[in-house]
Parts: structure tokens; sequence; C-alpha cells
């Protein structure tokens, strides 16, 4: 049976160079970074090289990179560690409704410490108003954070409008790229960026490392406590094999972003228009046009996504209901439900999300085998049967393309 992985926006297997170079980390080159010996001072320069390589992919100093576990903590230290940092000026922080729960569970947090939140709304293929964002801020607004690219349905987010609002108000700006790190281009000096969390498992580097840039100047109180490495920011013994592997990750990235990105928009466009037209009753969720290459979102009425799921995975074929987190929850997405997508629709939502080892024939096969799959759900579907499309009655929101 063919095999087809196509969940690459929750995580992506290790490049071969990376997992070469990754393990000359744990077998040889396994000193201690913060060591003064050869060994210790040989794993430094491991450290050091790749905080050069990532600082390289978004324009940043080296001095600007702090190692984190992942982007999770990268998120929380860059919210909660600024607010704490900047409280004596105000207690007011903006975000969006459709932020990964790393940022939402954090902002939930830090209200119950006493802080406010405004949670910006979205339109119907995700993305913010400037205006609403404008008139959101406050006298006391201290943060801004807001993804770069939404993880579920793939739109992009317009960060150089949002820096440049945040840079004229005076107002730091934390951005989740955990999605777009190495996808797409990122200049955190052009896009006014403060703060930027990434993770190396989205890149193809090892799952439990990432990164927080922080623009110098920017204070920062630490989470953690009890040793000096990354500056005190982030104490602990480094892992310095998930680190050189995120640095060469990030390296071959840039230098492939380019040419990649033209093959994955082309594979993604194939795969929207193939499930549009061969299945009726879908939509495209997202924008069309602002959206990260490789990355699909399509709601398919009629049908439970947990099903669907695992008769995909029965034909070889690996996807998504949505974030890889939320992944187990049986309430449906919380960035469809804000984007005005009734539950029913957003139930039957399915995430295909394209990397590296993905060909034009995977997506022939997908296009082969899900409209079979779909059908066969439909068909089992006492509410497909009960119902009478020309008589449907729905908002203008989830009214779906044919």
């Amino acid at each position: 049976m063919r095999r087809v992985y196509m969940d690459h926006s929750a995580t992506t297997p290790v490049r071969s160079e990376v997992a070469q170079l990754v393990t000359g980390y744990f077998t040889e080159t396994f000193g201690n970074a913060s060591s003064v010996h050869a060994y210790g001072r040989d794993a430094r320069k491991g450290v050091e090289n790749a905080r050069e390589q990532i600082a390289s992919l978004i324009k940043a100093k080296p001095e600007e990179i702090f190692f984190t576990s992942g982007g999770t903590e990268a998120d929380n230290m860059a919210i909660i560690g600024t607010v704490m940092a900047n409280r004596d000026k105000g207690k007011h922080i903006i975000t969006t409704q459709i932020e990964h729960h790393a940022v939402l569970d954090t902002c939930h947090y830090l209200e119950k410490q006493g802080f406010e939140v405004t949670y910006l709304p979205v339109s119907d293929d995700a993305n913010i108003d400037l205006n609403q964002l404008k008139n959101a801020i406050r006298e006391d607004t201290i943060l801004i954070t807001i993804m770069h690219v939404n993880n579920e349905v793939g739109t992009i987010l317009p960060i150089k409008e949002v820096g440049q609002i945040a840079k004229e108000k005076n107002i730091i700006l934390h951005v989740d790229a955990v999605q777009s790190f190495g996808k797409i281009p990122i200049d955190v000096n052009e896009m006014n960026i403060d703060l930027l969390s990434a993770s190396g498992h989205k890149i193809y580097a090892p799952k439990g490392i990432g990164c927080l840039y922080l623009r110098k100047g920017i204070k920062l109180s630490p989470l953690f406590f009890g040793g000096s490495q990354e500056r005190k920011r982030r104490p602990g013994t480094e892992n310095v094999p998930g680190i050189v592997g995120f640095g060469l990750a990030a390296e071959l990235a840039g230098k492939e972003m380019e040419a990649e990105s033209i093959r994955l928009t082309m594979l993604r466009d194939k795969l929207i228009d193939g499930i549009l037209e061969k299945i009726p009753e879908s939509q495209l969720n997202g924008s069309r046009t602002k959206r990260l290459p490789g990355h699909v979102n399509v709601s398919l009425r009629y049908i439970e996504g947990e099903s669907l799921l695992l008769m995909l995975d029965m034909k070889g074929i690996a996807a998504s209901s949505g974030s890889a987190c939320t992944s187990g929850s049986l309430d449906p997405s919380h960035v469809l439900m804000a984007m005005g997508i009734c539950h029913e629709i957003a139930h039957g939502s399915l995430r295909l999300t394209l990397g590296k080892i993905n060909t034009e024939g995977d997506i022939d096969y997908v296009l082969e085998v899900l409209p079979e799959i779909v059908e066969k759900l439909r068909s089992m579907s006492p509410l497909f049967n009960s119902m009478q499309i020309e008589n449907r009655e729905e908002c203008s929101k989830c009214t779906l393309t044919k």
C-alpha cells in the first residue's frame, strides 16, 4: 500500500544531513557547552554556529537568538517575560482569536494575574482588520502578540503592517512564527518584530528544540532560574545536538526557500482545485492567495473529521483535522469557529500539509482516494440522507463551493 505523509504542519522528518550532524554531537562532540575544556569548547562552537545560522535566516544578530525546548516555551517566555518586565508601563495585551493555544492559554493565565487581553476577531478567511487593531490600542497597551501564519488554515497575516503600527505606538510586538519560519521570508528589522518564536521540528530538525528571537534592548524577565546559560534568559544545560541540528536545518531552509515555495505552491493549488472539483459540498478554509505554500485546509459537509482521518490512514494517507496539539479534542476548531464557520462544517475539516517528501504522484493518489472515502462516509451519514441540499438554509459563511 502506498504511504503518503501530508501532516508537515504537525511535524517533519529530520533531514538526512541534519540527522548525520546530530548523531556526531551525541557520540563524539558530546561535551557540555558550559565546560571550559576542549570537549566543552567544541560543543560551544557548534551552539554558536547554529545561533549564527538561525539569526541569518531572519536577518537578526546572533546574540539576539535564545534557544528553548520549542515553540511553546518560546511563546511563554516572550509573552510572560515581556509583560512581567514591563508591567510598570501597563497591563493591556492585544492578540487574536485564532492564535495557537501556546499563546491563547498563556494570555488566559495572565488575565488571572490581573492583566487585560483584547482578542481581535478575524474575517472569514482568517485575517485581521488593521483598523480594529489600531482601535484596540490603549495607553496601557504593552504587548501585541500575533501569529505570522495560522497553523490550522494557513493564512498569512499582515505582520509587516502590524509591526509598523506597533512601532508608531511604541508597543512591543511578539510574533509566533512557528509555521512560517524557514518557509517564507522573514526580516525582523523590516517587519519591526521585537520577539519571534520558532521551532525546529517544523523545518526538518529534531523535536524538542526551538528559539526565541529577542531584539536587543527589549526587557524580558526570565521564567526559569538556576544557571547562566543563554545569558540567564533560559538557564539549563543546552540541548547541543538539537541546537546544531536546528541551525543546519535553518541554513538549508534559507538556501532552498524560493524553489521549494514555488514547488509546494504548485502542488498545493493542484490539490485544492482537485478537491473542490471532485467533491461536492466542499470548501477551502483560509485565504486562497495569502496562504502558506503547501498548506491546504478544507471542510467537507456531512463528514465527521475523526472518521475521515481513520479511513485516510487505512489508505496510507497521514493528515489531520487541525492543530496537532488539539487533535484529541472533540470540540470544533476555535480557528474555524472564529472565522464564522458553522459547527457542522467545522467538524468536517481536513488539513493536508505538504513538504519536501511530497510529489505530484502523492497529490494524484489523494485525489483518487479522498472522493471515494467521502462518498462512503456520506452514504452512512443520517444527516446526509435526511437533508435535501437544495432546501438548506445556511448562513452565507457556510455556503460551500461545489
